[in-house]
């Protein structure tokens, strides 16, 4: 696989871990979030010791903003960080293209298989086939010589168009005796 260039791996791996934090954002949101909208719960004065209080995510001063707004905060930002990472791994510059990875290379690989033994039997099922288009295009071609000869001897007066169509076939006209 091509590598990438050093300043895009740079920028795709930060906005991947600011996609991770919004991640972590999102589940100290989802597990503190409030049901009541007036913030009556005993929970509510009680902020959990590992993830910071609503007051603090939303930068307030003294009065804590209601969970569904600041979670609604939280995946606007996980989702603005996944459009970066979207919009800078989608348009490569045009020296730095990625290569197209095959699907079923990908399913092989995950099945924990060898990608090499993929490649070795990719190889071998392509010439198989390589060999029985060969073997169709040869059987072609006698019949087309077998089927212009056989119709110079019926027809004489359709000699020219039958070595034509030959010759636009990829044959070599017949001359009969």
């Amino acid at each position: 696989m091509a590598p990438m260039a050093r300043a895009d791996h740079d920028t795709v791996e930060l906005q991947l871990k600011e996609t991770i934090q919004s991640l972590y954002q999102v589940l100290v949101q989802v597990s503190a979030y409030e049901t009541n909208a007036g913030g009556n719960s005993s929970n509510n004065n009680t902020p959990n010791a590992s993830s910071p209080s609503s007051s603090s995510v939303a930068g307030g001063g003294g009065a804590q903003r209601p969970s569904r707004d600041v979670l609604a905060a939280e995946l606007r930002a996980l989702q603005a960080s996944l459009q970066a990472v979207y919009a800078t791994s989608s348009t490569p510059s045009p020296d730095q293209a990625l290569p197209h990875v095959p699907p079923d290379l990908v399913h092989y690989v995950e099945r924990g298989r060898n990608p090499d033994i993929y490649t070795r039997e990719f190889v071998e099922l392509v010439r198989r086939q390589n060999q029985t288009m060969r073997g169709k295009q040869t059987a072609f071609g006698s019949f087309r010589d077998v089927l212009a000869g056989e119709m110079d001897k019926a027809m004489p007066e359709l000699r020219e168009d039958t070595a034509r169509v030959v010759t636009a076939t990829g044959g070599a006209p017949h001359r009969a005796s």
